[in-house]
C-alpha cells in the first residue's frame, strides 16, 4: 500500500481551525499535522469556542459512553449540535464520527449527538477468522464525489483503530462519503455539504492522510494555507489511477513498523541502540552503542516509508520527575515531523520521584498520551 512521503513547502498563510479537546486521548497529533499543514489552532473545551469556531475538528478516542459523558458535563452537546446542523465546516475523526449517530451498541441506553440517521454497531467479523478491534492500513472506497477523497489512488490505505462500526442501511444512506471492508462493508466516512467525519485516522495516515485534511480545508475557507492545498494535490504522491465510485483502494494491509530500542548513553543523551540481551555496550565493555538519535532516526524511518515507528524505553528513569521523563521530549519532538502511528514501551509504571512524588502507570501512559503517543 502508499502511504507516500509527507510534503511541508516552506510558505504559508495561517488559517485559523479550533480543535475540540474534550479530554480524552492524543490529540497532539491532529494538532501537530494542522500546524504542518499551514494552520493557527486553538485547542480548546469550552462551548463559547465552539459556537465561534471558523472550522471545527473533532477528533474522539475510547467508549461512546464516557465520550457523551464528557460532552454531557462540559456542556458541549448542544452547541456541537446546533454548529453540525448549521452546516459550518465540520471534521469528526474516529469517535468523532461515531458520536454523530443516534446510538450505539458499545453504551446500550446513551443517545449520541442525533446528527446522522441510525446506529453504531458491533464488528461482525468471527467467522472471517479476524480480529476485533481492526487496528491497521486498510482501503477506502467512495461513495459519493467529494473533495475530500480526490486524491485517493489505487494502493492507497488509512489507519484505522476501532471496534464498532457503523453499518449499512438506508437511512444512512444519503450521508455515506466512504466504504471500507472489514468482514464485511461498513460506513468508514460521511458528508453533507461542509460537514464531514470519518472512522479513521488521517492525521496518522502519511501523506494520505495530510491530503484528505488539505483538501479538507481547501473546501472549507476561501483563502486556505497554501500548504494545505499543496498537500491535497499532492495526495500520497502516487501516480497509479485515481479510483473509480465504490472501487477499494485496498485491503488491510501488512505493516512496517520501525523499532527503535532507546536508553540513555554515559553522558546522559538517549540515543538508539542495539545490543544482545540489554547489553548494549562496545566489545569489551566500552561505551553505549550509538546508532543515532530517537528523533532524527524517526523521522527517517517514516520518511522512507515506515507504517509505524516504536521507541522502547530501555532505560528505567526511576527518580525523574514525570513531567521532566525523557521519553516525553522524544515524543513531542518526533510527532510534529511523523504523521503515523506512534508507540512507546517500557518505564509505564508506578514512579516516585526524588523528591517523594508519586506517579501511577495510569498517570505516565495519560502523559505519554499527552506528548504525542498513539499506543502504550
Amino acid at each position: 500500500h502508499s502511504r507516500g512521503r509527507a510534503r511541508r513547502p516552506r510558505n504559508s498563510t495561517m488559517t485559523r481551525v479550533t480543535l475540540l479537546d474534550y479530554g480524552a486521548g492524543n490529540v497532539k497529533s491532529l494538532y501537530n499535522a494542522l500546524v504542518a499543514l499551514g494552520c493557527d489552532v486553538e485547542q480548546t473545551d469550552k462551548p463559547e469556542a465552539v459556537a465561534s469556531a471558523a472550522i471545527l475538528f473533532f477528533p474522539g478516542v475510547g467508549a461512546f459512553g464516557s465520550c457523551m459523558a464528557m460532552l454531557e458535563r462540559k456542556q458541549l452537546v448542544e452547541p456541537l449540535r446546533a454548529y453540525i446542523r448549521a452546516g459550518r465546516p465540520f471534521l469528526g475523526i474516529c469517535l468523532g464520527m461515531q458520536t454523530l449517530f443516534e446510538s450505539s451498541e458499545e453504551s446500550p441506553g446513551v443517545a449520541g449527538l442525533g446528527v446522522v440517521p441510525g446506529a453504531v454497531g458491533r464488528f461482525d467479523v468471527a467467522s472471517h477468522g479476524l480480529c476485533v478491534p481492526q487496528i491497521g492500513w486498510n482501503g477506502v472506497a467512495a461513495a459519493q464525489p467529494s473533495p475530500l477523497l480526490g486524491s485517493l489512488a489505487e494502493g492507497d490505505a488509512l489507519y484505522f483503530v476501532h471496534s464498532f462500526r457503523v453499518p449499512r442501511s438506508e437511512a444512512v444512506a444519503p450521508w455515506v462519503l466512504c466504504e471500507t471492508e472489514y468482514g464485511d462493508r461498513f460506513v468508514s466516512g460521511v458528508a453533507n455539504g461542509k460537514v464531514a467525519a470519518v472512522q479513521f485516522h488521517p492525521e496518522k495516515s502519511g501523506a494520505v492522510g495530510l491530503a484528505l485534511l488539505g483538501a479538507f480545508l481547501a473546501s472549507s475557507t476561501a483563502e486556505p494555507p497554501p500548504r494545505a492545498v499543496a498537500a491535497a494535490a499532492a495526495g500520497g504522491g502516487s501516480t497509479r489511477p485515481r479510483l473509480g465510485a465504490g472501487k477499494l483502494s485496498a485491503g488491510p494491509c501488512r505493516r512496517i513498523v520501525a523499532c527503535l530500542d532507546v536508553r540513555a548513553n554515559d553522558a546522559g543523551d538517549l540515543v538508539v541502540t542495539k545490543g544482545d540481551q540489554y547489553d548494549c555496550r562496545e566489545k569489551g565493555g566500552g561505551e553505549v552503542r550509538n546508532l543515532g538519535k530517537p528523533v532524527a532516526l524517526a523521522r527517517r524511518y517514516y520518511e522512507e516509508g515506515a507504517d509505524e515507528v516504536t521507541f522502547l524505553n530501555i532505560t528505567g528513569f526511576r527518580e525523574c520527575p514525570l513531567t521532566d521523563l525523557p521519553m516525553l521530549k522524544v515524543l513531542a519532538e518526533a510527532s510534529r515531523t511523523c504523521f503515523v502511528p506512534l508507540c512507546v514501551g517500557g518505564g509505564i509504571k508506578d514512579l516516585v520521584d526524588a523528591q517523594g512524588t508519586r506517579s501511577s502507570a495510569l498517570q505516565v501512559a495519560d502523559a505519554y498520551f499527552r506528548a504525542g503517543a498513539d499506543k502504550v
